[in-house]
């Protein structure tokens, strides 16, 4: 039997999320056959809508095996079929349903931001002309990332998903506001000073549209303002790999050091994938409080309130975004306090303009 949370998340997901109409094509991606339960829920409700459901399972194998035996030239192969596909579909949802979370962790990392590159028209495609959605589903792998049991897991996602949206978009109008008005962004806390300049670029409230669970209001900054430094007390993890005590120190707008404590030497590779990955592409500020536990998981972990997640990489357009980039990492900042914020949370503030908007992780209104 369907558990029935797992049901109204389908509901959610396609009614609300992607708001669904008659005669259009659903794309339905999942990255596992464990998230079959949900598949088939939403499977449903897309035929319910009176829309054409088209749906994509891979085996999580498939990724390992193709970066270690392609050729150059496979690698190197742009997907024709993919792209068709992504420009021919009117939304699509993505499923993760992890098997082993550490699948890509012994990939060389080249391999993996040569392919980002070569598909980035593809991922363009679908970020900024599609409507999209990305949510997990509940597997052991995910569980015991998070240090729960698969009960717990359960608990910690549906509790993060199943929720009134319509009072989140309420209660994140505001910051945007004031995000709109301002000039500049001041993030402080331990080890970080960083200035960012948000003149005339737009904050976009999340509430459940492209990511579930969602609670965060991001913007993309202008691109040549970054000024200062910051230091990363969570892990950042991008393509399987974890790294540790990122610190970065920025320039007109350029990151222009970087070192961590581990695996460094992939933080500076995927710096230097292009261009654009080493200038910033989004500052976020999360603001969904019901989720406190780091879970190794950027899906959950950016919209975690009392944090702010700087990015390298790919701007947004929707949010005035010029920065171009094969890749987009987020990197979350705790500004909570020890022994409420995570892991050694030391405290900080955010300044607009000069004028503080929170401190220790709360908001000053």
């Amino acid at each position: 039997m369907t558990d029935p949370r797992t049901t109204k998340l389908a509901g959610i997901l396609i009614n609300y999320s992607l708001k669904v109409k008659k005669g259009e094509r659903v794309l339905i991606n999942s990255s596992s056959e464990l998230a079959k339960p949900l598949v088939l829920e939403v499977y449903k409700k897309v035929l319910e809508a009176g829309a054409h459901p088209i749906v994509n399972i891979v085996f999580e194998e498939i990724s390992n095996i193709f970066y270690n035996m392609a050729t150059k030239e496979q690698l190197l192969d742009f997907p024709k079929i993919k792209l068709f596909e992504a420009r021919n579909v009117d939304c699509i949802l993505n499923i993760r349903a992890a098997i082993n979370k550490k699948a890509l962790s012994n990939i060389d990392s080249k391999k993996v931001a040569e392919r980002s590159r070569v598909l980035k028209p593809i991922s363009e495609a679908i970020v900024n002309e599609k409507r999209w959605v990305l949510c997990n589903f509940p597997t052991n792998a995910m569980a015991q990332e998070t240090d729960m049991s698969l009960d717990e897991y359960e608990d910690f996602l549906y509790g993060a998903t199943n929720i009134n949206w319509e009072k989140v978009k309420k209660q994140e109008m505001k910051l945007k506001e004031v995000l709109d008005k301002g000039k500049v962004v001041r993030i402080v806390g331990k080890d970080t000073d960083l200035t960012i300049g948000i003149r005339g670029r737009k904050a976009i409230p999340c509430y459940g549209e492209r990511n579930m669970p969602d609670g965060e209001v991001f913007l993309s900054p202008v691109e040549d303002t970054a000024e200062g430094h910051i230091y990363y007390d969570l892990p950042a993890i991008y393509q399987g790999k974890e790294v540790l005590g990122i610190r970065l120190i920025f320039k007109k707008g350029k990151v222009i050091e970087a070192s961590a404590e581990k695996n460094e030497a992939f933080l500076i590779s995927m710096l230097d994938t292009d261009k654009g990955a080493r200038y910033l592409g989004e500052v976020g500020i999360g603001t969904n409080y019901g989720i406190k536990h780091f879970s190794k998981d950027i899906l959950f972990d950016e919209k975690i309130g009392g944090t702010v997640h700087v990015a390298v990489g790919r701007s947004y357009k929707d949010a005035g975004g010029k920065n171009d980039s094969a890749i987009h990492w987020d990197m979350i900042k705790d500004l909570r306090p020890a022994p409420e914020g995570l892991n050694q949370g030391n405290g900080g503030a955010i300044y607009v303009d000069g004028k503080l908007i929170q401190r220790n992780g709360r908001f000053c209104w």
